[in-house]
């Protein structure tokens, strides 16, 4: 987990994501990136220049309430907001969402170990989800870390968890590895 005010980890977490969306927001805005916007990049250079607002960030994540915070080699940090947007048929947050959430904090991982000219695509994707979020969640962070990284095969894992570190849901992927095309 990122360091956190021990207080007051919900007030830390607020202020963080406050100045990464005013930093994204003030930037490209949301969209798809252009080749020519990331050729010769790595991975983590792409996701950095994604925080710093030089890249669009992906539509899914302001459609879902959720957003990129932190990443370094091997490790990607997102930040959620679940609402009633959100709601399965019963009532709870649907199942779907903590998936996603977890997938990208999993993928963006995975993204940080790409050498320039390497991609990746998700291949096999599992989620446990051991406790509902409920009314009073007000944010979850889904932290995913690389566990391996080869040139064919990527896997990482990731848990989704509360500001008072309530774990949600843990997932894991993996992915496959290959050269973009030109």
């Amino acid at each position: 987990m990122a360091h956190e005010d021990t207080q007051d980890p919900l007030a830390a977490w607020l202020a963080e994501e406050r100045e990464v969306l005013e930093r994204v927001n003030a930037g490209v805005g949301c969209g798809v990136s252009r080749p020519e916007q990331v050729a010769g990049m790595t991975g983590l250079q792409m996701m950095q220049a994604c925080l710093r607002g030089e890249l669009p960030y992906p539509s899914i994540a302001r459609t879902l309430d959720f957003q990129l915070l932190q990443v370094d080699a091997g490790r990607a940090l997102f930040q959620g907001t679940p609402g009633s947007g959100h709601l399965n048929p019963m009532g709870g947050i649907h199942g779907g969402w903590y998936a996603t959430l977890l997938d990208s904090a999993l993928g963006c991982a995975v993204h940080t170990m790409m050498p320039q000219g390497r991609a990746y695509t998700t291949a096999e994707l599992s989620v446990n989800l051991v406790k509902a979020i409920g009314p009073k969640v007000q944010r979850v962070r889904a932290e995913g870390r690389v566990i391996h990284c080869g040139r064919q095969l990527a896997t990482a894992d990731a848990k989704l968890y509360g500001p008072d570190g309530t774990l949600y849901a843990h997932g894991t992927t993996t992915c496959l590895v290959f050269e973009m095309r030109a």
